[in-house]
């Protein structure tokens, strides 16, 4: 069991067993701009709401402009991989699209966001991309891969 702990998100401490573990959730669609519990409770080390609001706007953003370049609405890529979700930011700006969003938090990265891409009620996964991905890659439509490159270049 100790050498799975470095593996596993910890759960954020409850005041009582009546509690959503970390705070309560918005329902679906304002859950995925609200700010997750783990963000608001500074359980998430040097992320707070003013930085999540700020990524959910640079996303905003971003996909104005990535529209124009890409078929989004057309149904052409329904299968996204993000391979650097950080916040979810990417996959928030997408949920008008007829898009799924697999978020990837490398375990390398400068923060352990994925609690926080659930708790925005998007999917996740930790991967380190030094390794193979267990999906075939002709499963996503569009790869997403935003400072990623960053994380390995010392590697």
């Amino acid at each position: 069991y100790q050498n799975m702990e470095k593996c596993i998100t910890p759960l954020p401490e409850v005041s009582s067993a009546d509690k959503v573990v970390g705070g309560a959730l918005e329902k679906w669609p304002k859950r995925a701009f609200a700010v997750p519990p783990r963000i608001s409770s500074g359980s998430i080390p040097n992320i707070d709401a003013e930085k999540f609001e700020k990524d959910n706007e640079v996303w905003r953003e971003r996909i104005a402009h990535y529209k124009h370049l890409i078929p989004l609405s057309q149904g052409r890529y329904r299968n996204v991989m993000d391979m650097n979700a950080y916040l979810g930011g990417f996959a928030a700006a997408l949920i008008k699209y007829p898009v799924w969003v697999m978020n990837v938090v490398p375990p390398n990265s400068d923060h352990d966001t994925l609690g926080a891409i659930y708790e925005r009620g998007f999917i996740g996964t930790y991967h380190d991309w030094c390794e193979a991905f267990s999906t075939y890659p002709r499963t996503y439509d569009l790869i997403h891969a935003s400072n990623v490159f960053g994380i390995y270049q010392d590697r």
